[in-house]
Formats: C-alpha cells, structure tokens, sequence
C-alpha cells in the first residue's frame, strides 16, 4: 500500500444488487469434449468446461442473474472460489483464451517477452503483419514496396513467432481483426490484442479487449491477466433497418450518446430483438468501433447470423458447439446493466460523424446544413472504404451495388476512391464474385489488404499539407491528423455505401435519400438504396496462402537484432524506484485539451520505429498542445530558459537526472492501445503523469510501465498549475506544487493502483518484475 496521505483510493462504483433466484441449467452435451479453437491450431481447444464450472461457483456467490458480459468473463476467472467480484471496483484476474498482435506493437510485445527469458507461449497466440503497409499507388506495388522496406522487421517477427510458438500472417495477409474473425474467433471466448479495435471479435460472441503489449506478454507467459471488474452498458435493439441504413450507423448513433470517454470502464452488451436481424459482421462493426467510445469491449449474444458466418468459414463444429452451450452465451432473464441505451432501428437513420472526433455524430438529414453551419469545406476530396471497420463481403457488395448504377447511368466518381479489402480472402472472392470490377470500372483503387490510411500510412498527394479539405471514410477514428498528417484534414465517418454515394457526388452535402445526379444521358437520377448479400452465394476463396504456423521441431530458429539497427533495438530494463520521495521535478508539458495516443506517439511514417524504443521516443507528445504557448512540440526547459522539441527538452533532463513530469486534461491517452506512449515517456526520464482523467488502456501501460498515472481529485486543480511550476511527489501520497515565489499548495490527487501494480512501480516496471520472479525459481 502507500503511506497514508492526500492521494488514496477512491471507488465510486457500487455492486450491482439483484433479488436472490434460481437459475435453471439448460441440458446440454457434455461440455468437456474437445473441439478445435480454430482450423489453423489442431492441438488447441474450446473450454466451455471452465466457464461452466466456474458459473457454477459464481451463481452460488453472486444470486443473481448475470449479463453475457459477466458470464464470459466471470468463466474465465483464474480463481472463482476467492475473486473479489464487484463491478467497477475488484480487480479480476482472468485467464483468456488467446492473444494476438499486429506487426507495430507485436515488435515491442515480443521483445519483451524475450526479456523474461521463457522458451514457449502459454497460451496459442498470433501475429499479423498489417501496419507498416503504405497506401501510396495500389495493392500490389504498395504490398510488394512494403515487403522490401520492412524485410528486416518481417523478418524479426517471423524468425520469433518460429521459435517461440506463434501463428505468423505474413503481410499481405489482411487486417488483424479481419483475420480473427474468419479464424478465430469463437462464441463464449476471452481473448486479447494489442489493438485497440480487438473488440471486433465481439460480433462473434466473444469479449475481446485492446491492450498494451505488455499484458499480452503477461498472457504469453502464463499469468493471470488482470482487469478492473468491468461495469456494463446495455444497448436494447428493437425494429429492423431498412434503406440506407446501416449497422455503422448504430454505432455512429451510440458515440454520440456516450462520447468518447462514456463506456470508460464497461462492456457495452446489445440485447433485443433488434439484435437478430443484424449480419454476424455487421455486429463486428458495432463492436469494433466502440473502441471510440472508451468501452472495455463490446459483444452481442449468440445466434443463427453467427452461426450461419461460423459455417460459411469452414467452422462448423463450432456452430454445433456453440448451440448446444446457448444457456451461457446470452444474458441471463432480469440481468441488471449500469446503463442502458434504447435503440429503434425502424427509425435509425443513416449518420455522419466528425470532423476532428467519432463522437461528433449528425444525421444525414441534418448534415447539409451542418456542413454550411460550421463552415466544413464542402468539396469531398476523397471517399476510402474498408479498414478493418467495414469491410466484410457484404460492405463490399452493398458498396459494389451503388457503385454498379452510377456506372449504369454512365457515371464515374468525382472524388478520389480507394478500397481497402479487410483480408487476402474478401480482397480474392470480390475478385471471384466480380464486386472489384465494379469498383474499379467505377474509378476505384484497390490498396492493398492492410490498415492503410485508416492508421495514417497514406502517401496523399492530392493536396498539400496544410490544406482545409474534406475526407470522408468507413473507418472508425477520425482525430485530427489522423489519416494524412494534415490537421486541416476534416475527416468524416459513415457507412461504406453512403461513402461510395458521395464519391459520385463529390460533395459533402448530397443526401442520396433526397437528393439526385446527372446521368450521362443528361437526365436526373436517384440511386436505390443499397444491396448486398450477407455471405457470398458461392462461398468464400481463401485466395493466396499466407499463414505460418509454428514448426513442429524448432531446429535451430535464431532471432538476430543488429545493434546497429534503426529499426529494432533489444531492451533494457528500467531503474527500479529508488525509495525516495520525488521532490521538485519540472513539468515538461502541461497538455491543453484532446491528447489522444497519436498525439502522444504519432503512427503513420514513425511507425516504422516501432521496435526501437530510443528512435520512436523521439516523436513524443509532439502532437500534444502546450498550454503555455498554444503550440505543439515547443517547450519551455526549465533548466536553460530556451525553448526546444518535447523530446530535446526531455532529453536534456534525462542526461543530467532531473525527473519530470507530464500534465494532462480529460480522457488523456484515447484512442490506440499503443504502448510506446507510455514507454516513450518512460524512457526519456518521465516518472509521472497527472490528468483529469485516464483512458483505461493507457491508464494500464503507465503503470506495466513503471510510471504513476494520477488523477486530480477536483478536475478543477487543473487550473491552479502553472507549466513552470515544480512538482513534489512526497510519500506517494501527496503533491506538493512549488510557486516562483516559493509558496506551495497541496492538491489531492486519486490513483486505481492495487497491491500487485504498485509492485509493477517498485520494480520498475511490470516486466522487472517478472524477471524476478523468474531469476527467483531459477
């Protein structure tokens, strides 16, 4: 524990209370019998077993009836006879199923992991090579470019995954979420990813949470994973869609109810009759996008759509898995929810969110004269769909079908279009079922099957930088900057088949509910609302093969790191805490306003640094506004009097030992699960980081990492700093400000730390730790 002092725990969330009942068990099949987790891993198998004894042991502590959300994750406790269960407040430790990564954060997850010296997963574990791809001419030279610029780091997570036991999707493969979803993803599972957009596997059915590399490496290496006892949203669906709406549009309707930071601490569970008339990938839109919303994850019950998709992707003996284990993979009759949402889809309307933030959502009736009220430029530049956000076969085919009668009325687009395929198996079988040559004859460009611009790897040459412009996408993120670097970029996000719609337009105000084209012919048209199949008829075509899965025998497998490489660099531990109190450490930012994770460590062209700590460290928080000078990347050092870069100005307090400290507003950290954003502040000396309020993914890389996130306990405090003001962390317990004139207030302070994450802070970090106790059995 800390000593005793001003800053303390705080829970403000109570249990939720329910009558004491009785719970039925449905008969089923014995649930001990193995069934493979995926067609790719035959020695590896769904324990529906775990989470029925366990539930057992809950139901009898708890009496009350439980959601989806506490049922898989409470059946997934580590110790269910003595877990602290209380939403909002216990800490859970948890034991998923799998955990995967993608090829920017996997460098650092495995370079870690290869520092607690262990000679195999624990648990089945993947790879996915979709990150360092850049968007620059079109899908094969963009992929074939990438290959040769990336091969040293390809080549790292290649040799790893080999000789530690991982799956490895070779690029070109797709886009992690895709892949887990045609692969992996399973009903009643629990799994992590060092994205934040895990959740996407939610529309299986399955709690699927976004962390840092860092507890991906904790389930790597056979620990328990811990995670604050989530709260839970509900979402009631009732009606059916129709016309040009979508299922993006009901989650670009719940960012704007809950904001971004509203499902903070919760697992949003849609319920309703509503739920059924969804497709299995269009509920994995809904849950991949409430990454925006702050949500732990996202998840819907499973049903016949999921079991259709399960089939159509050659997992059947899942489906019949899975329906026979039905009792658990719904929320109980009378579950209790903290909050819940009432949506009718009947009269859900299509939804344009943005400029600038997801949560910013308009209907489409209402968006013309949004677009005229705020002065947003009105000219659509460019329309890009895909992104592992929308691009099932079905976005595709409803995209394709927009795409086709604007080319029957002899119709190209007037905006720049550009289809990111989610996986080499959509990107082969729109080829197959003819949905790319619609696309294409419509003056799209195909770009490779990666993130792509969704993340920022876009060469955009079609307006300088600088430029006040318009965007419009189906991807799920849209801060500034985001896509192309360009902070006049007004980013907006819709579904896939009203972005194609405005491509033809290129125009942000036309409504093609309402509104009509010209024709070749000359004469006025409207287009039919989209169509599109659910599945492909014919079914899918896996297309090339570029999976590599563990070897039997490892032989000789060798994984080098140059020491003279930019691009990957071993690590080194961090210094343990000293013991000491942390006394007049100068602030090296106070942050102003929206400081998300690309503001922190931007992606695009620094991604490439992913792998070594000191190169990317040298994009921190350059995005991040100084609230003393309204500029970004220009400080204040406190020890010369000079202004200089973020990074130099840490630096310089790094090399002569002087600590520092970060100060932060609302939500500080959103967005990606990037852990170089705390690392990065880490390595350049930084030792705590005090906001108003944390994201959650963020909030637990700071502390794996051995830093102090903090929060001021009147939000209002904020003000009271000054950017030049020294900072006392005395006792871990109080915050001592030091004014020019030598004069001190006191400010409380919270902190969520348990006992075992202030063992991560003693250590040096969560890593250090594990060391230890390793060196400790050796």
């Amino acid at each position: 524990m800390f000593a005793s002092g001003a800053i303390s725990r705080t829970w403000k969330a109570a249990a939720v209370k329910a009558p004491l009942r009785t719970f039925a068990q449905s008969a089923t099949a014995s649930t001990a019998k193995k069934v493979q987790m995926s067609n790719l891993e035959k020695d590896q198998y769904i324990n529906y077993q775990r989470i029925e004894d366990n539930l057992a042991i809950v139901r009898k502590r708890l009496g009350q009836p439980m959601t989806l959300a506490e049922k898989i994750v409470y059946g997934h406790l580590d110790d269910a006879h003595n877990q602290d269960i209380e939403r909002g407040k216990s800490y859970l430790k948890l034991r998923p199923d799998r955990v995967a990564c993608q090829d920017a954060t996997a460098q650092m997850a495995l370079l870690q992991f290869m520092s607690a010296g262990l000679p195999n997963v624990a648990v089945p574990s993947t790879v996915h090579c979709d990150h360092l791809i850049e968007a620059q001419v079109g899908g094969a030279k963009d992929l074939s470019r990438a290959k040769d610029i990336n091969k040293e780091v390809y080549d790292f997570l290649s040799s790893s995954c080999a000789k530690y036991g991982l799956g490895f999707w070779n690029p070109g493969s797709g886009i992690i979420h895709q892949i887990i979803l045609e692969n992996y993803a399973f009903p009643g599972g629990l799994m992590i990813g060092t994205d934040s957009h895990t959740p996407n596997a939610g529309g299986l059915g399955m709690v699927a949470i976004g962390v840092g590399g860092a507890d991906a490496v904790d389930v790597m290496a056979d620990i328990p994973w811990e995670l604050k006892c989530p709260k839970v949203i509900g979402v009631k669906l009732t009606g059916k869609m129709s016309g040009w709406t979508s299922a993006k549009d009901i989650i670009l309707k719940v960012a704007g109810i809950l904001t971004v930071k509203g499902g903070t601490g919760a697992i949003v569970e849609y319920f309703g009759p509503g739920v059924d008339t969804l497709s299995c990938t269009g509920m994995a839109t809904i849950c991949n996008m409430g990454a925006e919303i702050g949500a732990t994850t996202s998840l819907f019950p499973y049903n016949s759509r999921m079991s259709d998709y399960l089939k159509a992707t050659t997992r059947p003996y899942i489906a019949e898995w899975a329906d026979s284990f039905q009792h658990n993979l719904k929320a109980d009759a009378g579950a209790n929810y903290d909050q819940i949402i009432e949506i009718d889809l009947n009269t859900l309307e299509p939804h344009i969110n943005g400029p600038f933030t997801p949560d910013l959502a308009t209907p489409l009736s209402k968006f013309k004269e949004a677009v005229k009220a705020n002065d947003w430029p009105a000219k659509l530049e460019v329309g890009l769909i895909g992104s592992c956000t929308n691009s099932s076969y079905e976005d595709m085919s409803r995209s394709a079908s927009i795409a086709k009668e604007a080319l029957d009325h002899g119709l190209k687009c007037k905006s720049i279009f550009t289809i990111t395929p989610g996986s080499e198996q959509i990107r082969a079988t729109i080829e197959k079922d003819g949905q790319m040559e619609i696309l294409n004859n419509a003056g799209g460009i195909v770009l490779a099957n990666a993130c792509g611009p969704c993340i920022g790897q876009w060469d955009r040459q079609d307006v300088p930088k600088g430029t006040k412009n318009s965007i419009i996408t189906s991807y799920n993120r849209n801060f500034t900057g985001r896509n192309d670097a360009n902070p006049m970029t007004h980013a907006f996000v819709a579904s896939p088949e009203l972005v194609t719609a405005m491509t033809f337009a290129g125009d942000l105000t036309f409504d093609p509910t309402k509104d009509t084209l010209i024709g070749a012919d000359g004469k006025p048209f409207k287009f039919s609302p989209p169509n599109g199949n659910e599945l492909p008829p014919t079914g899918y075509d896996a297309g090339e093969d570029t999976y590599q899965p563990p070897p039997s025998e490892k032989g000789d497998v060798q994984v080098k790191v140059s020491p003279t490489s930019n691009r990957l660099q071993l690590l080194e531990p961090f210094k343990k805490w000293d013991g000491k109190d942390m006394n007049d450490m100068p602030i090296l930012i106070k942050v102003k306003g929206k400081c998300t994770t690309d503001h922190i460590s931007m992606a695009g062209p620094w991604l490439k640094f992913r792998g070594h700590l000191d190169n990317i460290s040298n994009n921190m928080l350059i995005g991040a506004l100084n609230s003393e000078n309204n500029a970004v990347n220009s400080v204040k050092n406190q020890l010369t009097g000079e202004y200089n870069t973020v990074p130099g100005v840490a630096r310089d307090y790094k090399a002569k030992n002087v600590p520092w400290i970060v100060i932060g507003d609302e939500n500080y950290g959103e967005g990606s699960s990037r852990e170089h954003a705390a690392l990065e502040v880490r390595h350049l000396g930084g030792a705590a980081v005090i906001t108003k309020s944390f994201a959650r993914i963020h909030e637990t890389n700071c502390k794996k990492q051995g830093l102090l996130p903090l929060t001021f306990a009147n939000p209002a405090d904020y003000d009271k700093i000054d950017p030049f003001d020294k900072v006392s962390i005395q006792g871990l317990t109080s915050f001592k400000e030091a004014k020019a004139d030598g004069s001190a207030i006191d400010i409380k302070l919270n902190h969520t730390f348990n006992e075992d994450q202030i063992k991560w802070f003693k250590f040096g970090s969560a890593l250090n730790q594990m060391a230890a106790k390793a060196q400790a059995r050796a």
